[in-house]
């Protein structure tokens, strides 16, 4: 099986390991195509692809791009794209302008809650301030003996509805696809199985990716059950759609997926890599 991890993090975004590390990791466990793909940032790409290139893997530069859609917050993955691009740069740079101001009212509501310095306790583990995420704040209430993992933090105070959760309004999928194609890259929906939509929305968010200019959906990823594989991979079929794979890997004892573990794709699927030369 031609091995391919298309979505993973490093400590730049909210991962724990450099891309370096990552890119070893990801050597070890067999895979022969890698992608980094940051959330809102491509600050890490030049190492990724050195150490890659390094250990001999074929390497594409990625992103995952957080957008609003229909009230929730929804991620597009961009893969094979020019990380050079100054639309791309300026556009994710604006993406990434809101988190500070959220992380900040989310320790004002963890201390209301019981919980104080939740925010100077979130930044020792973030690698680049402009990237705090809910991730963070995880690991810091972990560190303190509030809750016993990530995912726990998360059903217990990050979610919505929790003490924690500030909604945020981040970039549209219309730019978030523009920014992808404009850079020369492939556009993919994310995790679609994380999502809580109705059919009635899916559709109306499939059809309209795919009016954009979207042409991928991520099939076999961290977060979908065996199920989810074959629902998705049933989406790729209706709307034409390429597939992707990748583990969504955060760290090694924080991911739902080990890099390179994943099953195939179906055979009569067309993964996105097959349009790359």
């Amino acid at each position: 099986m031609f091995n391919a991890d298309l979505h993973c993090h490093s400590k730049i975004s909210d991962g724990t390991l450099a891309p370096a590390e990552v890119a070893q990791l990801a050597f070890e466990a067999g895979v022969d195509l890698w992608a980094l793909t940051d959330h809102d940032e491509v600050g890490g790409q030049q190492e990724a692809r050195v150490a890659a290139e390094a250990l001999g893997m074929r390497y594409v530069p990625g992103v995952e791009i957080s957008i609003t859609w229909a009230g929730r917050t929804v991620h597009i993955v961009g893969l094979n794209i020019d990380p050079a691009n100054p639309a791309l740069i300026g556009g994710l740079a604006d993406t990434r302008g809101g988190r500070a101001v959220r992380a900040k009212k989310m320790s004002e509501q963890l201390a209301a809650a019981g919980i104080p310095g939740a925010y100077q306790g979130a930044l020792k583990f973030v690698g680049n301030p402009d990237l705090i995420s809910r991730t963070h704040f995880a690991r810091y209430l972990v560190e303190i003996g509030k809750c016993a993992s990530v995912s726990d933090v998360f059903t217990r105070y990050l979610a919505e509805g929790k003490p924690g959760f500030v909604p945020h309004r981040w970039a549209t999928l219309e730019d978030a696809v523009k920014w992808i194609c404009g850079a020369g890259g492939t556009a993919v929906i994310a995790h679609p199985g994380r999502y809580k939509f109705s059919l009635l929305e899916f559709g109306v968010l499939f059809d309209t990716f795919h009016d954009l200019g979207g042409e991928a959906i991520e099939v076999v990823t961290g977060s979908h059950t065996p199920d989810q594989y074959r629902e998705y991979a049933d989406v790729a079929r209706r709307y034409g759609f390429l597939a992707s794979r990748g583990s969504d890997f955060h760290g090694p004892t924080e991911s739902r997926a080990m890099l390179g573990k994943l099953p195939p794709l179906p055979d009569d699927l067309t993964p996105v890599w097959s349009r790359w030369h």
